[in-house]
């Protein structure tokens, strides 16, 4: 299966458990990979005939826009919406960052995976 990656997607978001986080706001960072069939759009040139990748960095950007307390229902949350808006995606993985998290000690991120395929 082919498939299109987005790496490193920055977002300022306001996620956690802990009041301040929610006001405060916290660096994450995403990645994301998606696998469809590219053969028609690697033949036609055309961007009717792939999965967009604007369209995936937008799902990522408004989902991380809405306050969640834990990153699982975020990454959640985007792979609904991929799995909802992109028919052509067969499977997706999400990897949700959170950068200096507030955890009482020197650790450069927090992250979760979660993957799906379509049934």
């Amino acid at each position: 299966m082919d498939s299109i990656t987005l790496t490193n997607i920055r977002v300022y978001a306001y996620h956690g458990c802990l009041p301040e986080e929610t006001k405060i706001g916290s660096d994450y960072r995403v990645d994301l990979n998606v696998e469809a069939d590219l053969g028609l759009s690697a033949e036609t040139d055309d961007l009717a005939d792939t999965v967009d990748y604007v369209h995936l960095n937008a799902i990522v950007k408004e989902e991380m826009a809405v306050p969640s307390k834990l990153l699982e229902h975020v990454a959640k949350r985007i792979l609904d919406r991929i799995f909802s808006e992109l028919n052509p995606v067969k499977a997706s993985k999400v990897k949700v960052a959170k950068l200096n998290p507030p955890l009482g000690g020197d650790v450069e991120d927090v992250s979760i995976s979660l993957s799906r395929t379509r049934n």
